[in-house]
């Protein structure tokens, strides 16, 4: 009987997580499937649902059969070859993929989406994000998972558009956002043509929303806030929006200079969230305002930048804050998102 795990090799020399096991490896741009025989064990099927394990961000696989002892029996299954790698072999596959009901869902090098059969590395089909033109910008991270009865969809961002696939097809889905993708520029308050505005880390879903972070310029030019936004997985709409650099007469405006929400930037979640769903709340995890080397413009304390901040997932009003660092000069970004452990005390 085979037994096989899935671990995706993202750089030349990367750490790779098998249900909880940690080693090294150097291969590169590659899928690859590791295996083992032993009469003894029974198959066991278990997701990789979302992005880092679950909504709790724990990295951790319940998954069994690779243990201490059987590790070293382990041997190439399959691997699987994109065929888009870069000619000055700058190749990276960032994209911790996901599985579910036996498909492996990801991203390649050139962020093309692919969903694979995960027991042979048969690719199932692919889209291509910039088929109608334009260029990968950035890296991709991972894809989201969303499903509804016979709706079942791939949710992902390539440079500043975020894309609804269906999961079956890998086609666009046309009745969200304008012919199944919405410009993530948009909505932010400003000129959208003049934001540098992407997703390197997928969003996290509650219940029939999306909720996304981005990454913005922290220059000393013009910055995007990176305001967290909840859209309708359905439609794309935006249902509600959390502004990370206050409005006026909301909490927190007075730790800014009085017109720092119409042109500070920053203040953005690229790293990920983590989600309580028994409670409702989203844990959010900010970087430094822009510009990040120098805060003369925007004197004072600089809520919610550099903050641990837990939102209500269904609305986006805020629960409670923790903020690491006051008016950062350093580019002290908060760097993952939390992990959800429950401690128990005899």
């Amino acid at each position: 009987m085979t037994h096989r795990e899935l671990c995706c090799i993202p750089s030349r020399m990367a750490l790779v997580v098998k249900n909880g096991i940690r080693y090294t490896a150097r291969v590169f741009r590659k899928i690859i499937i590791g295996s083992f025989s032993a009469a003894s064990l029974f198959a066991a099927n278990v997701d990789w649902p979302v992005y880092l394990g679950d909504s709790a961000s724990t990295h951790y696989s319940k998954a069994n059969q690779i243990t201490l002892r059987n590790i070293e029996k382990l041997q190439v299954a399959w691997t699987y070859h994109s065929g888009d790698a870069r000619k000055d072999n700058r190749s990276q596959i960032q994209c911790n993929p996901i599985v579910v009901d036996g498909v492996l869902y990801g991203t390649t090098p050139a962020l093309k989406l692919i969903a694979l059969n995960a027991a042979n590395g048969k690719e199932i089909w692919r889209f291509d994000p910039f088929a109608g033109g334009g260029t990968s910008a950035g890296v991709n991270r991972g894809v989201v998972y969303w499903a509804s009865g016979e709706d079942k969809r791939i949710l992902f961002t390539a440079d500043h558009y975020l894309h609804s696939v269906n999961a079956r097809t890998g086609k666009l889905i046309p009745s969200f956002g304008k012919e199944g993708r919405i410009d993530i520029r948009e909505g932010l308050g400003r000129p959208p043509e003049s934001l540098f505005v992407i997703a390197n880390t997928p969003g996290i879903i509650f219940e029939n929303y999306l909720i996304l972070g981005d990454r913005v310029s922290e220059g000393p030019g013009p910055s995007a806030p990176g305001h967290i936004r909840a859209y309708d997985v359905r439609t794309g709409q935006i249902a509600w929006m959390f502004h990370t650099i206050p409005y006026p007469g909301e909490p927190g405006y007075e730790t800014w200079p009085p017109d720092a929400w119409k042109f500070i930037g920053g203040v953005n979640v690229w790293t990920g969230f983590a989600l309580d769903k028994a409670r409702g709340l989203l844990f959010c995890p900010t970087g430094s305002a822009a510009f990040d080397f120098w805060g003369g413009n925007r004197l004072g304390q600089n809520l919610y930048a550099n903050c641990l901040i837990a939102l209500d997932a269904k609305t986006g009003q805020r629960v409670w804050h923790y903020q690491f660092v006051h008016h950062d000069l350093w580019d002290r970004d908060l760097p993952a998102p939390p992990n959800l452990v429950t401690i128990r005390r005899h």
